[in-house]
C-alpha cells in the first residue's frame, strides 16, 4: 500500500503513517457535535428562502431504488419521475441523479439519454461491502460500461473497525481506477462505525484513497443518516479541501423523508462547510420517498393549496 503524494501533498507515504495519521486526527467532541446540530435544525428561514431551499433540495436529490422486487418498467417510472417531477410544472428542477442496482444500469441510462440526469450505482457488493476484490471490480467495471456515471461503494466495515485501514484503502483506490471518468461516491455506513472518531478517520481515509464523495450510508442499517454524524463529515471535507486544496462531496443518505429534513441539511452545509457546498456537484442527499414531500411542500408554497400525497406518484 503506497498513498500517492498527488491525492494527498503533505500528507502520508504509507501503511504506518495512514495509521498514525488517522489516529493523531483531533477526536470529536460528541456532546458538542450533538449540540451543535440541534442548535441548527432549529434555524428558521423566510418564505423565499423556503422555496428557494426546496428547489435546491430537488436538484440534489439521487431518487434511488434499491430492492430484489426492482424491475426494467419501475426503473423507467422512477427516471420518468427524475426528469420531470411534477408533470404538470414545468418550472420544477429536475434530480440529481437516479441510484440504482448495477444490472439496471443499462436501462436507466436509456431513459435518461439526453436529459441531464446522472446514473448512480451501487457497487462492491452493496450493501455489506464483504466479497472478494475481484468480484467488486467487476461489478464496477459493469456499472460503467453500462454508462453509470456515478459509482456509490461500500467500504468493508469489518476491515476499518479491525484497524486495517490499508485493506480499505486499498479497496477504494482500486474502485477509484475501475470508474475512468464517473465520480466515486464512498459509503461509510456510519450506523456501523459505532463513535463519531470512527467516521472522522473514515471520511478522511476514503478522501485521501480518491473519493470524489463521503456518503454517510446504504439506507440498509439504523441509524441511517443523522444530523451530528453529517457535521462532522462535513468538517472533514472543509478541513480537507483546507489541507489539501481538493474538494470532496458529501451525501447523507437513509432516513430523509421530509421537506423539514431536507432544509436542516442544507442549513448545516451552509453553516459547516460554507456556501460552496450547496450545490448538487459538492452535496447530494440519496432518498427515495423525499421527493414527494419536497414536491407537496413547494405546491403549498406557490399555490397556497396542500396537494395530498396521491397527487404525486408513488417513489
Amino acid at each position: 500500500m503506497c498513498v500517492s503524494t498527488e491525492t494527498l501533498p503533505g500528507l502520508v507515504t504509507g501503511t504506518a503513517e495512514l495509521r498514525r495519521f488517522l489516529h493523531g486526527l483531533p477526536g470529536v467532541d460528541q456532546v458538542g457535535a450533538e449540540e451543535r446540530a440541534a442548535r441548527l435544525a432549529t434555524r428558521s428561514i423566510k418564505k423565499s428562502a423556503k422555496a428557494e431551499a426546496i428547489d435546491l433540495a430537488i436538484s440534489m436529490v439521487d431518487l434511488t431504488t434499491l430492492e430484489g422486487a426492482d424491475t426494467p418498467g419501475k426503473v423507467r417510472a422512477l427516471c420518468a419521475k427524475g426528469m420531470h417531477p411534477d408533470p404538470g410544472d414545468a418550472s420544477v428542477p429536475k434530480v440529481a441523479a437516479i441510484c440504482v442496482y448495477s444490472d439496471l444500469v443499462a436501462e436507466a441510462v436509456r431513459a435518461l439519454t439526453g436529459s441531464g440526469v446522472g446514473v448512480a450505482s451501487v457497487a462492491t457488493a452493496f450493501p455489506s461491502g464483504r466479497a472478494p476484490l475481484d468480484a467488486k471490480l467487476a461489478d464496477t467495471r459493469r456499472a460503467v460500461d453500462d454508462g453509470a456515471s456515478e459509482i456509490d461503494m461500500v467500504i468493508d466495515r469489518g476491515a476499518f473497525l479491525a484497524g486495517d485501514y490499508a485493506k480499505v484503502y486499498d479497496e477504494i483506490v482500486a474502485i477509484k481506477a475501475e470508474c475512468g471518468e464517473a465520480h466515486l461516491k464512498v459509503i461509510l455506513e456510519t450506523g456501523e462505525l459505532v463513535t463519531y472518531d470512527n467516521v472522522r478517520r473514515a471520511s478522511w481515509l476514503a478522501m485521501m484513497a480518491g473519493a470524489d464523495f463521503i456518503k454517510t450510508s446504504t439506507g440498509k442499517v439504523s441509524p441511517a443518516a443523522t444530523l451530528p454524524v453529517t457535521l462532522v463529515m462535513l468538517e472533514a471535507v472543509r478541513d480537507y479541501r483546507a489541507r489539501t486544496g481538493r474538494q470532496v462531496g458529501v451525501k447523507p443518505a437513509g432516513g430523509i423523508r421530509s421537506t423539514k429534513d431536507a432544509i436542516k441539511h442544507l442549513v448545516l452545509v451552509n453553516e459547516t462547510a460554507g456556501p460552496d457546498w450547496l450545490t448538487p456537484r459538492w452535496f447530494r442527499i440519496g432518498a427515495s420517498s423525499l421527493l414527494n414531500d419536497l414536491l407537496m411542500q413547494r405546491r403549498k408554497l406557490t399555490t397556497g393549496v396542500y396537494a395530498g400525497p396521491d397527487y404525486f406518484t408513488m417513489d
